[in-house]
């Protein structure tokens, strides 16, 4: 079915960065699915050792990107403003949160 399921050996930590904190894993049990046609899914096991909180740095969104995801998406102005406020400024995050948005996904 072209899915191959391995252990990920000699994993010493995983971080997780979320917008409010960052999670570590030390020492995790970490197994990867991959899958045919080349994604992978990984699985991390183990116990949340730091939770740190992250502090909020303002996003500031130039015009430039703005219009650069009006282009690629075909959403309004403030539509695409809010999709760079909400991926921390990030142009291939909020193309693709808007694009999935447009599918209903």
């Amino acid at each position: 079915m072209g899915l191959n399921l391995r252990d990920l050996p000699d994993v010493e930590e995983v971080t997780l960065k979320l917008k409010d904190k960052v999670i570590v894993i030390r020492n995790p049990v970490v197994h990867v699915l991959e899958i045919k046609g080349g994604g992978k899914i990984y699985q991390v096991s183990g116990n949340e050792e730091v939770a740190a909180q992250v502090p909020q740095t303002p996003v500031e969104v130039s015009e430039e990107d703005v219009d650069l995801v009006v282009a690629q998406t075909g959403v309004s102005r403030d539509e695409a403003r809010q999709a760079l406020l909400e991926s921390g400024g990030d142009l291939a995050k909020a193309i693709l949160l808007l694009s999935a948005k447009k599918r209903g996904v």
